[in-house]
């Protein structure tokens, strides 16, 4: 049988079913797993995280493009979470009718008012970009979004180019086996925490990681923290009801939980409605974001992630307002995003969608993959709201149309076959600010997803894409 590489490259002859299992025993060799629940009463099931049997193509410039413009982006993302008066300008009007986001807000407003206990900020992100092939000549890189809390990945796709170079020899494609670059995302995101946790001065204070009940995707977050025990740097998993039931503050306002010292909280929890179960829960985190403790991200980092900071950060003007006199700096940033409107005011921008909306997704304020709205959802739900104050939730932004590629998406349980695919490429960024001196600002590492092009929305975690490597071209 052909594989998905002979229709890279013509050449080769073998069979699929054997590169599968080939590629499913080295993922799990190299530590490319993740942790399933088929029901809340079923036992844990552990497997190979979904990956793609072969890399896919990525062209070489925007690959480099999008790691070049990475420390500006960790730039402006700090920037944001500093300047409270643009963050309440810029949310005025989604905080009216979006309770999560208003509760974020909330929060946000009572630090400020006590006074923020810690000013070492830590600052774990990734932005996510698709080539877009809409208009003729050569496919340009436009931002999707970027993720200020919990960017997951980072740990299992520092593993993928072990997998990915394995198949190619086995496939007998050497020389394009070496053309699969190493990524290290874990350890550039340890090196950062483990700054943070450094500069926090005290030995025995750990890093909180606060996760979900129920936890999924641990795999990846233990690369992380195994790159912290390697620097003898302690760990704990907590949640938030443990913060609840045994959080507390000092008087110097040093968090305690079990009795330890935390001196990094790292969030891979609490980024969407549904991760706050209680009032509890809201309480905790409000305990933590008053702590001394570096919060990763801090709350007005959460906020300056929304996606109605990212809309309005594409006005004229306003990214000159945090980069002046860096013309070139302003430049690289606008250059790759993609089209954007608010629904705040008129009907103008909601009619233009309603007409073409093959041409736009329609964005709430959340995270986690799988809440965008594309075509007969996106007319129909434009359609509810247009008339209401509902609509200040949303955005909208132009749809990135790239260029489709052929792969086989290796899936538990699901069929081996041949399928027309869609890349979205994300970049790590990393940085540490004590006061006004940012000590690092680092590109991290790099991830490709890959999805059918039948799903419109949804990431890996969702069940959607699988993890890839790109193949620079």
């Amino acid at each position: 049988l052909k594989t998905t590489w002979q229709i890279f490259t013509g050449t080769y002859l073998i069979s699929p079913l054997y590169l599968a299992e080939v590629a499913k025993d080295t993922a799990l060799l190299h530590g490319v797993q993740i942790r399933v629940h088929e029901s809340p009463n079923s036992s844990e099931v552990v497997t190979y995280a979904p990956i793609t049997l072969f890399p896919s193509p990525v062209p070489k410039s925007a690959f480099y493009q999008a790691l070049a413009v990475q420390v500006h982006y960790n730039t402006l993302v700090d920037k944001i979470s500093q300047d409270a008066d643009f963050l309440q300008k810029a949310l005025a009007s989604t905080i009216t009718v979006d309770n999560f986001t208003a509760r974020l807000f909330k929060i946000h407003q009572q630090v400020l008012e006590e006074g923020k206990a810690q000013s070492i900020v830590l600052g774990l992100n990734r932005s996510d970009y698709m080539l877009d092939q809409k208009n003729e000549g050569c496919p340009t890189l436009k931002q999707i979004e970027i993720n200020t809390f919990a960017a997951s990945f980072a740990g299992l796709t520092s593993h993928t180019p072990h997998v990915h170079r394995h198949i190619l020899k086995v496939a007998g494609c050497v020389e394009e086996s070496q053309r699969i670059l190493d990524n290290n995302s874990a350890a550039g995101l340890a090196e950062a925490i483990a700054k943070a946790w450094e500069l926090y001065g005290s030995k025995r204070a750990i890093v909180m990681f606060l996760v979900e009940e129920n936890q999924i995707n641990i795999f990846d977050q233990r690369c992380i923290e195994n790159e912290l025990w390697k620097r003898n740097i302690s760990t704990k998993r907590k949640r938030f009801r443990d913060v609840s039931k045994t959080g507390s503050l000092d008087p110097d306002r040093k968090l305690f939980v079990d009795g330890q010292e935390v001196a990094v909280v790292y969030f891979r929890n609490g980024y969407m409605p549904q991760n706050y179960q209680s009032e509890q829960d809201w309480q905790a985190r409000l305990l933590m974001e008053r702590s001394l403790a570096v919060k990763c991200p801090d709350i007005g980092t959460h906020l300056a992630g929304t996606k109605k900071v990212q809309q309005v950060l594409s006005q004229p003007g306003v990214l000159e307002k945090f980069f002046p006199e860096q013309p070139q700096v302003v430049e690289q940033i606008r250059s790759t995003f993609a089209g954007l409107y608010t629904l705040d005011m008129g009907d103008k921008t909601i009619e233009m969608a309603l007409r073409t909306p093959g041409l736009f997704v329609l964005k709430p304020q959340r995270e986690g993959g799988g809440n965008n709205l594309y075509g007969a959802e996106l007319q129909q739900v434009l359609q509810e709201v247009k008339g209401s104050e509902e609509r200040m939730a949303y955005i909208l932004m132009d749809k990135i149309h790239p260029t489709p590629v052929q792969n086989i998406l290796l899936k538990r349980d699901a069929p081996l076959k041949i399928s027309t695919c869609l890349c979205e490429l994300g970049v790590f960024g990393t940085y540490v600010r004590k006061g006004r001196e940012m000590v690092l600002n680092k590109c991290a590492g790099h991830l490709l997803r890959t999805k059918s092009s039948e799903h419109a929305d949804g990431g890996v975690a969702a069940g959607v894409a699988v993890l890839d490597n790109p193949l620079l071209l």
